[in-house]
């Protein structure tokens, strides 16, 4: 059940979220609302894919 939620939040995030890898962004220039989203994107990609 959990890993079906986080299958379908990735989804989600995936339509809704910006990519960052492909408009080239260096994390050490990304603000903290970037860093925030890409924090966000990897705990929910972590957890659909266990």
């Amino acid at each position: 059940m959990k890993k079906q939620f986080f299958k379908i939040l990735a989804k989600i995030n995936k339509t809704i979220l910006p990519s960052y890898t492909k408009k080239g962004l260096h994390i050490a220039k990304a603000t903290k609302l970037q860093l925030a989203l890409i924090g966000w994107k990897a705990f929910v990609t972590k957890n659909s894919l266990n």
